[in-house]
C-alpha cells in the first residue's frame, strides 16, 4: 500500500510543471511522510458548482498548477464539444499566492486548444471579469481566486458567456472533461498568443458603475474603507471618484494587495477582529459610515456609528444592508424582480410585496440569483449584492458600496441614519432579527454526523417554539431543485441547516420575526429577537450534537 503511494507520488512529480511544488513533494516522498502523502493523494479536488477551492500545495487534493492545467484542459475540451471552438475565454486574478501563474497557465491551455483567451491586465476585483465577459461577447470566464478564505487557499471560479456562474448540469459536464484529461504532457500549452487586455475594459466597467447611481442624488457621505488587503481598493476609490463622493480614507495598514493577509486570521469583514482597524481608523476619521470589501471585492459589508455599540460601531448584518438597498430601490422606483437565497432574510420578499415587485428565492449563491427572470436586485446574508444584473451578473462589492453611499447622502440630507431606516423598516414589517450558528471543523465527518442526526431525530420544538414544518431540501421542492440542507419552520422564526459549500463548515442561518407595534416598542422587540435568537442557536446545537 505505502508502495503503490510512493509510486503515484512519484508519477504526480514527473508531470508537476512547478518547480515549487516539485520540491515540495520531491521532499514528502525522500522523507517517507506517507501520512501527509495520503491525504494528499486521497482523491482529486472536486470541480463543483463552485469551480475549484483549496489549500495549496502538491498533489491532487491541492491548488497547484498541475490541478489548474487539468482544469483549464476540461472546461476547453467542454467548451468545444458545446460548439464554442474559437471562442473567447476571459480570465480574471487576485493577488494571492499562485493567482498570477493559474492565470497564465490557463490562458496557455485555451490558446493551445483553439480557443482565443484574454486576460486581465493586473489583480483586479470579480466582478471586473463578470462584467468583462459580457462586455467582450466571450463564451466562458475564469477567475482565479479564493475569495475570503485563508491566505494558503486558492481557487478557480468558472463563468459561462451569460456572466453568471456555472449550475448544473454543466459543473457535473466539466468534472467528467476533466477526469478525461490524459498526460499533462499531451496538453498544449504554447508560451505565447493570448491578449493581454488593456485598462480600457476596467475603463468600461467603471464607466458602467455610474448606472447604479441616480443622477443627481446627493453624493455627501464621508466613508472610511478597507480593502482588507485585497485588490479593492484602487477600482473603489476610481469608482466613489468617478461618482463625485468624498475620498474613502483608506485603512493603511490593509489599503495594498498582500498574499499573506498579515493584520487578520480570516480576511473575511465577518470573521472577528477583521474590522479592528477600520473601527479605529473611523474613531480618528469620524466618518458617515465604514464599508469594507472581501479580498476580491465581491462583498461589501457596511458599518455605522451607533453610540449603544462596543467602541462606537455597529457592523451591520448581510440581512440588514440588503433590505436597506432593497428599500432605497423601490423609494427610487425600481421596477423588476427582487431575489435572494432560502438562507436571506424573509424581510425582503415582504419588502417586494409592499412595492408590488416581483420576488424569488433561490438556492444559496449568486449562481442561482443571477439567473432569476426579469431580475433588478437580488442579495444573499454573507454580504453579497446584485444591484446592476445587467452589468454584473453576479455579487459586485464596488456598486453596493456607490449604492450604500448613495442611501447615507440621501438620509444624510433629511437629517437620518441607516440606523433609523432599519427602524421604519421594522415598524412596517415587524422586526427580523437574524443570526448564524457556524461550525468549522477539521473533520468534515462532524458536518455529516450532525445532518444526519438531524434527519433521523429532527426537533419538535427550538425555543420553546413550536416547529410548525420540516423540510429535507435533498428532495427539493415545488420551487427549488435539490440541496443538502434542512429547513424548520417555527411559530415566528425560520432555521436553515446545510454545509458551506466552499469552506470546512456547517451553517445554520436562524430568522425571528417580532411584531412591532409603534417606535417605543422597538427596544423590547430587539431585546426579545435576541433572546430567542439565542434559545434557538443553543437548542439547535444539542440537537445537532455540535
Amino acid at each position: 500500500m505505502q508502495q503503490d503511494l510512493i509510486a503515484q507520488a512519484r508519477t504526480w512529480l514527473a508531470e508537476d510543471p512547478d518547480p515549487e511544488t516539485r520540491d515540495e513533494l520531491a521532499a514528502l516522498i525522500e522523507a517517507g511522510a506517507t501520512q501527509e502523502l495520503a491525504v494528499r493523494f486521497a482523491g482529486t479536488l472536486q470541480f463543483g458548482t463552485a469551480g475549484l477551492r483549496g489549500e495549496l500545495g502538491a498533489g491532487p487534493m491541492r491548488m497547484n498548477r498541475s490541478v489548474v492545467i487539468r482544469a483549464a484542459a476540461g472546461l476547453a475540451a467542454y467548451l468545444k464539444a458545446q460548439g464554442q471552438d474559437g471562442g473567447l475565454v476571459v480570465i480574471g486574478y487576485d493577488a494571492r499566492y499562485k493567482s498570477a501563474d493559474f492565470a497564465r497557465d490557463t490562458a496557455a491551455v485555451m490558446t493551445g486548444a483553439g480557443l482565443r483567451a484574454a486576460v486581465l491586465p493586473r489583480p483586479l476585483p470579480t466582478p471586473v471579469l463578470a462584467y468583462a465577459i459580457r462586455h467582450l461577447g466571450a463564451v466562458a470566464g475564469v477567475e482565479v481566486t479564493a475569495s475570503h478564505n485563508p491566505p494558503r487557499d486558492n481557487g478557480y471560479k468558472v463563468y459561462l458567456g451569460d456572466g453568471s456562474q456555472i449550475v448544473p448540469p454543466a459543473d457535473g459536464e466539466i468534472a467528467a472533461a476533466i477526469a478525461a484529461v490524459g498526460p499533462l504532457a499531451d496538453v498544449v500549452r504554447p508560451e505565447d498568443g493570448w491578449e493581454v487586455l488593456g485598462e480600457d475594459v476596467l475603463d468600461a466597467y467603471l464607466a458602467r458603475t455610474d448606472a447604479v447611481l441616480s443622477a443627481g442624488s446627493p453624493r455627501t457621505a464621508r466613508t472610511v474603507y478597507t480593502a482588507m488587503h485585497g485588490v479593492g481598493a484602487s477600482v473603489l476609490t476610481a469608482a466613489f471618484e468617478r461618482a463625485g463622493f468624498p475620498a474613502p480614507v483608506l485603512v493603511a495598514e490593509q489599503a495594498e494587495p498582500d498574499p499573506a493577509f498579515p493584520t487578520v486570521a480570516f480576511p473575511n469583514p465577518e470573521e472577528p477582529g477583521a474590522m479592528d482597524l477600520a473601527f479605529a481608523t473611523a474613531r480618528r476619521a469620524a466618518p458617515d459610515l465604514i464599508i469594507a470589501n472581501d479580498p476580491d471585492a465581491d462583498r461589501c459589508a457596511v458599518a455605522v456609528p451607533d453610540g449603544a455599540a462596543d467602541g462606537g460601531w455597529r457592523m451591520l448584518r448581510g440581512d440588514e444592508v440588503g433590505a436597506l438597498l432593497a428599500a432605497h430601490l423601490v423609494e427610487r422606483g425600481a421596477s423588476g424582480v427582487f431575489a435572494e437565497s432560502i438562507v436571506s432574510s424573509s424581510l425582503l420578499g415582504r419588502i417586494a410585496e409592499k412595492a408590488g415587485l416581483g420576488y424569488e428565492e433561490t438556492l444559496t449563491g449568486f449562481k442561482w440569483i443571477a439567473r432569476v427572470g426579469g431580475l433588478r436586485y437580488g442579495y444573499e446574508e454573507a454580504l453579497g449584492y446584485c444591484v446592476d444584473p445587467e452589468g454584473v451578473r453576479d455579487k459586485d462589492g464596488i456598486t453596493a458600496a456607490l449604492l450604500v453611499a448613495e442611501l447615507a447622502s440621501v438620509l444624510k440630507e433629511r437629517g437620518r441614519t441607516l440606523l433609523d431606516l432599519l427602524d421604519d423598516l421594522a415598524l412596517a414589517h415587524g422586526l427580523h432579527a437574524t443570526d448564524q450558528l457556524s461550525v468549522r471543523v477539521e473533520d468534515l465527518t462532524v458536518i455529516a454526523d450532525a445532518m444526519a442526526r438531524l434527519r433521523e431525530q429532527p426537533p419538535t420544538a427550538l425555543a420553546g417554539l413550536a416547529v410548525t414544518s420540516a423540510e429535507d431540501l435533498t428532495r427539493g421542492t415545488d420551487r427549488l431543485p435539490p440541496t443538502d440542507g434542512l429547513r424548520y419552520h417555527l411559530e415566528g422564526a425560520r432555521v436553515i441547516v446545510r454545509p458551506s459549500g466552499t469552506e470546512p463548515k456547517l451553517k445554520c442561518y436562524l430568522e425571528v420575526v417580532v411584531p412591532v407595534a409603534d417606535a417605543a416598542g422597538l427596544p423590547a422587540a430587539r431585546a426579545r429577537g435576541a433572546e430567542l435568537l439565542a434559545a434557538i442557536k443553543r437548542d439547535l446545537a444539542a440537537a445537532a450534537g455540535i
